[in-house]
Order: C-alpha cells, then sequence, then structure tokens
C-alpha cells in the first residue's frame, strides 16, 4: 500500500466544529476570518480556488478579502486542515484533508475530476520505480489524460469521419 508522504500531520474531524474545537484546544484563535474560509470549504463540493472562496462560493456565503483567503488557507494547510492541489492550468484548489491523501485524474475535453486513493496508482507507481528507479507521487499535481467517455466519443468520431 502507498504512503504519500504529507507536508504536515493530518487532523482528524467530521465537521467545522471539530476543526474549531481542536484549534481552540490547541491555542489558536479563530477570526471571523479563519471561519469563513473553513465554513467555504466544508460547503463546497470538492477542490475549489481562493477566489471562489473570497466570492462566497459563487454568492451562497459571505464574500471575503483574496488575500486573507490566501493567508488562511495556508495557515490552515500548515495545521494539517487543508491541502492544495493543481488540477491543470488553473490555480491551485484547496479542499479539506479529511479524506487524508487523494490523488486525481482530470479529463483535458470535459474537464471531469476523478479523486482515487493513492493505492489505486500503485501499479502505475510501480512500473515508474522498475522503468527509472523514480518513486512517483501525483498528490499535489494531477494526471491529465482522456476520461471514458471522452475516449469513447473522440473514437465514435473517428469512426464517423473514417465512414465518410
Amino acid at each position: 500500500m502507498t504512503v504519500t508522504p504529507l507536508k504536515h500531520p493530518q487532523l482528524e474531524f467530521d465537521d467545522v466544529d471539530q476543526v474549531v474545537a481542536e484549534l481552540r484546544r490547541q491555542g489558536y484563535r479563530l477570526s471571523t476570518a479563519r471561519r469563513i474560509v473553513l465554513d467555504a470549504l466544508f460547503a463546497a463540493e470538492g477542490p475549489v480556488s481562493a477566489e471562489y472562496i473570497a466570492l462566497g462560493l459563487g454568492g451562497r456565503l459571505t464574500r471575503s478579502d483574496l488575500a486573507s483567503v490566501y493567508r488562511n488557507l495556508e495557515w490552515l494547510e500548515s495545521l494539517g486542515v487543508v491541502r492544495h492541489v493543481h488540477l491543470g492550468h488553473g490555480p491551485g484548489l484547496y479542499t479539506l484533508a479529511r479524506e487524508g491523501s487523494r490523488e486525481y485524474l482530470v479529463c483535458e475535453r470535459c474537464g471531469r475530476v476523478e479523486s482515487l486513493e493513492p493505492s489505486e496508482l500503485d501499479g502505475v507507481r510501480a512500473q515508474i520505480r522498475a522503468a527509472f528507479g523514480f518513486e512517483a507521487r501525483f498528490s499535489h499535481f494531477a494526471i491529465p489524460g482522456l476520461c471514458a467517455g471522452c475516449n469513447d466519443a473522440i473514437a465514435a468520431e473517428e469512426g464517423a469521419a473514417d465512414n465518410d
């Protein structure tokens, strides 16, 4: 089984109140700005950008100052509450670390993102290790490619073009 090294130890939590209680237990103050970022991360349905958090998840939550959001995301990441990942050419995205390490596949055609347990890529890691002596980690950057649906659609399009 693969154990992807974490930059910071992960906190154990199920909800925002558990995070707040643990941070206070460790002696940290929970400002309004920090609470806004935590609320946004718990309300998000997956990894989100700092800009989206600052905009209140598209108007669903309280807006915040972008610089403050970045500072608080960095602080929360240093405490093991948040992880960031790059899923393509856009900005880094942030997600709660409660699921532990995750690795991602992203479709270059439709943008679909698939979140995986690190162990699901052990075979790929073993092939890279055998061929190059390199221990690959996919937790910070996604693996780009085509999802099954887009791959099938391209094959169908090419088949139709061949029949013309």
